[in-house]
């Protein structure tokens, strides 16, 4: 299993809407990509204002929906709800 966590680091003065990340961004990378399972993080102490963390089987299973046609409409969608750079994180979940 291949987990896929984004991250979006707090910074002073930034922007980020928490009700269209979960009810609007997430939802359409999830039916753009289809993965195993997500689950959103909001943040209430520490480095990151929220994070969204995506499963897949596989990594081949990740790098297909990164292939998908729909991910440029998702990548495209950030700027609606944050200005804040977001870092990604791939792991492979060894236990569960």
């Amino acid at each position: 299993m291949i987990r896929v966590t984004v991250t979006y680091p707090a910074a002073e003065g930034s922007r980020f809407d928490h009700d269209y990340y979960a009810n609007t961004h997430v939802p359409l990378a999830v039916s753009t990509w289809n993965p195993v399972g997500s689950e959103i993080d909001r943040g209430v102490s520490g480095p990151a204002v929220a994070a969204v963390h995506f499963t897949f089987d596989s990594m081949e299973d990740f790098q297909a929906a990164m292939a998908k046609p729909g991910t440029a409409a998702v990548m495209a969608d950030v700027a609606n709800y944050t200005d804040l750079t977001p870092t990604l994180q791939v792991s492979e979940i060894v236990s569960s």
